[in-house]
């Protein structure tokens, strides 16, 4: 895919091309990922480790952060982004846990752009236009089509997302097994307390009114969990 014109512009830039230097100069010209020797200092790419848009490339904190900078080959660079040849293995997860367990949150801190997330909480927003955890009933036939169809497009990897990530409570240790091996998904565990997800749900501003259905989420799901 072409880069953003903005992004191209930010990567012709003196504070871009003086900070890059500032990084050869500090590290070497070994690659980070491999160990080769760059010849070249033209050849030594700065690869972001958070993916530069035209909405961040401006916060410093981020574009010109060494923390988030390694120094790369092109081959590196090119197996990074899976051109020019490079493939590699599609990776899903299947994330599960309690409701206010942070599932949601994990998945934001892991994801990179280009993955595809399927979670009901967001199914019903696409569809109902409606603001997070309001899920009418009426349209649980088609969310739950919409859910099942993407997860039969993530069992027979359909499209080029790299990573897959199903987020869901998944209590019954038999049903989310059974997923889990017919998506080839790794489980990952959220845990926390019956006692820390209700002190969660006792300050989330987004369910200040939808207490008392929530504890009983939360109660329910407990009471299900099977290890």
């Amino acid at each position: 895919m072409a880069k953003h014109s903005v992004l191209q512009t930010f990567y012709t830039t003196a504070p871009w091309r003086n900070f890059r230097a500032a990084l050869i100069a500090e590290r070497g010209n070994r690659c980070q990922r491999c160990g080769r020797i760059i010849a070249r200092s033209v050849d030594i790419i700065g690869h972001h480790k958070i993916e530069l848009t035209p909405e961040n490339v401006h916060d410093h904190t981020i574009s010109l952060n060494p923390e988030l900078v390694d120094l790369i080959c092109s081959d590196c660079h090119n197996e990074e982004h899976e051109r020019f040849g490079y493939h590699t293995k599609k990776s899903v997860y299947l994330v599960y846990g309690p409701p206010m367990a942070g599932k949601k949150t994990h998945v934001q801190q892991q994801m990179r752009p280009g993955d595809i997330i399927i979670d009901m909480d967001r199914l019903y927003e696409a569809v109902s236009g409606l603001p997070a955890y309001n899920k009418p009933d009426n349209l649980y036939n088609n969310v739950i089509g919409i859910h099942n169809l993407l997860i039969d497009q993530v069992k027979t990897r359909l499209g080029k997302w790299r990573t897959a990530w199903i987020i869901g409570g998944y209590a019954d240790k038999y049903k989310r097994e059974r997923l889990a091996e017919e998506l080839g998904a790794e489980l990952v565990f959220c845990e926390a307390t019956q006692d820390e997800c209700l002190a969660r749900l006792a300050t989330s501003e987004q369910l200040r009114f939808r207490q008392v259905e929530w504890r009983q989420y939360i109660a329910k799901w407990f009471e299900q969990y099977q290890e």
